[in-house]
C-alpha cells in the first residue's frame, strides 16, 4: 500500500502552482457572484490573478469580521453560492459563526491528513470531537469514513462510557484533542481499563507540545497533529517525518504580517491566510488570526507541498482553548450580564498538559455566590469551564487586554 494518499502529494512544486492558479480564476469568477465578495473584489479581473504576487494584492477577509457580516446577511454573510438549503449540514461555532458543510464525501478535506497519520481502510476510529452544533466531529468523521474506516461517534466527555466502547469495539485509532486523549489514558490507568487497542492518533483543536507527543509515544501511541478550522477543514497535517505540517492540496496558504495582507519574508512568523478552490464554498484570502512560519525545503517524508511550523499563537486576542475559540466579545458579554464588575481578563494557561481558563474580575466584594454566577456565565457563553478569581477595583492592568494567553509550549 502506498505511503501517499495520491500522486498530487509528490508532484513537482512548480506543477502544483500552475495547476492551482489555472483553476483560481474560475473560483474568483464564482466568488464575485456573492454579495460580499462582489464588494470586496470589485474591479478585480480574475484571469490576472495568476501567481502569488497577484493574489497578495487582493484584500484579506478577516475571520474576526464574520460574526458582523453574518448579522448583516443571514446566515453566511453573503459569502456562499446558494441558500442554506443547498448544503448538507449547517453548524454554528462560538462567535457566533455559522458554517455550512458542502455536499461531498470528504467535505473538509480530512482524509489526506488521516491517511498521513497511518489511518487505513478498516481501522476502527474513536472520534471524540464534538458532534453538537459545531463541525469538529463531522470533519474527522467524514474524512475517516471516506477512507473506509468505521467511526465510533463518541464526542467529548462520558469517560466511563468511552471505556466501555473502547473495550467492546477495540478502536485502532483516535481523533480528537490531545488533552482529551490524555484524560482517557490517565483515567484508564487509574480505573484499570484496557485502552491498548489504540495505536495511533490524529489530534487537533489544541496545542500539542513535544512533551505530550513523547508521552503518548511512551504509551505506544503514534500521535500526529493537524491544523484545521471550522470554516476550512484541514489546512495542514503532520506526517511520519515529524518535521512541520504539510499544507493540504487544493488550497493556497499565505503567511502575512498581522494586521495586513502583506506576505512576510520566508521563515518569519506571521498570520495564516487561506484561499480555497471549492466552487460551492470559495474562500478568498481568509485571515484566520493564527500565527505560524513556513519551513524551508520539502518534507523528508517525500511530500512536496509547502510546510508550516504549526500553530504558534494568535495574531489577535481571540484564542483557542480545548478546540474552541474564545473571543473578546464573549468576555465583554460577561460584563454586560454582571454590571457590578469592573475590568475583566480571561487568562489561559497550561496545567498537567491541559488548557485552563481563569476569569479575573474586579468587584467591590467577593463571595462564593458571585464566583459561582460568573463561572456559570463563562461556561454558558464559551461552552467551556473555567475558574473565577475576584480582584479589588483597579487591580487589573489598564491595557485594553481582555484575553491573556499565557500558555508555554517549551
Amino acid at each position: 500500500m502506498s505511503e501517499f494518499f495520491d500522486t498530487l502529494e509528490t508532484r513537482d512544486p512548480a506543477e502544483r502552482e500552475r495547476d492551482i492558479f489555472s483553476r483560481l480564476a474560475e473560483i474568483l469568477r464564482r466568488a464575485v457572484q456573492t454579495p460580499t465578495y462582489a464588494k470586496l473584489l470589485h474591479g478585480i479581473e480574475p484571469n490576472s490573478i495568476s501567481n502569488r504576487e497577484a493574489l497578495a494584492a487582493l484584500p484579506v477577509l478577516r475571520k474576526s469580521s464574520l460574526p458582523v457580516l453574518q448579522k448583516e446577511i443571514t446566515p453566511f454573510g453573503g459569502l456562499t453560492l446558494g441558500p442554506a438549503s443547498a448544503f448538507g449540514r449547517l453548524f454554528t461555532s462560538p462567535g457566533p459563526i455559522f458554517e455550512p458543510e458542502v455536499l461531498a464525501s470528504d467535505p473538509w478535506r480530512a482524509a489526506r491528513g488521516l491517511y498521513a497519520a497511518g489511518f487505513r481502510k478498516g481501522d476502527v476510529v474513536l472520534n471524540t470531537l464534538s458532534y453538537h452544533m459545531t463541525p469538529g466531529g463531522f470533519i474527522m468523521d467524514s474524512g475517516a469514513r471516506a477512507l473506509g474506516c468505521p467511526v465510533i461517534p463518541a464526542g467529548p466527555g462520558n469517560v466511563e462510557q468511552q471505556f466501555e466502547l473502547i473495550e467492546a469495539y477495540r478502536p485502532v485509532a483516535y481523533t480528537g484533542t490531545p488533552d482529551f486523549l490524555k484524560i482517557l489514558l490517565d483515567g484508564a490507568d487509574a480505573a484499570g481499563r484496557d485502552l491498548s487497542s489504540i495505536r495511533r492518533a490524529l489530534v487537533s483543536g489544541a496545542a500539542f507540545p513535544r512533551s505530550l507527543q513523547e508521552e503518548f509515544s511512551r504509551r505506544g501511541i503514534d500521535a500526529l497533529q493537524a491544523y484545521a478550522t471550522a470554516d476550512l477543514g484541514f489546512i495542514a497535517y503532520e506526517t511520519s517525518a515529524h518535521d512541520g505540517l504539510v499544507v493540504n492540496e487544493n488550497i493556497i496558504v499565505e503567511i502575512v504580517r498581522p494586521g495586513t495582507g502583506d506576505p512576510v519574508p520566508a521563515g518569519d512568523v506571521g498570520e495564516i491566510v487561506v484561499t480555497t478552490l471549492d466552487p460551492q464554498r470559495p474562500w478568498i484570502r481568509l485571515a484566520l488570526g493564527d500565527l505560524t512560519a513556513a519551513l524551508s525545503g520539502m518534507s523528508p517524508c517525500g511530500r512536496t507541498n509547502m510546510r508550516i511550523k504549526g500553530w504558534m499563537g494568535r495574531a489577535d486576542q481571540a484564542t483557542k482553548v480545548k478546540g474552541m475559540f474564545v473571543r473578546p466579545e464573549q468576555i465583554a458579554q460577561i460584563g454586560r450580564r454582571h454590571p457590578q464588575l469592573g475590568r475583566l481578563r480571561l487568562v489561559v494557561t497550561r496545567e498537567n498538559e491541559m488548557d485552563v481558563m481563569t476569569l479575573k474580575a474586579e468587584a467591590m466584594q467577593s463571595d462564593a455566590t458571585l464566583e459561582a454566577a460568573l463561572a456559570n456565565t463563562l461556561q454558558d457563553l464559551t461552552k467551556l469551564k473555567g475558574r473565577v478569581l475576584i480582584a479589588p477595583p483597579g487591580a487589573l492592568p489598564n491595557d485594553g487586554k481582555v484575553i491573556a494567553d499565557e500558555r508555554s509550549y517549551d
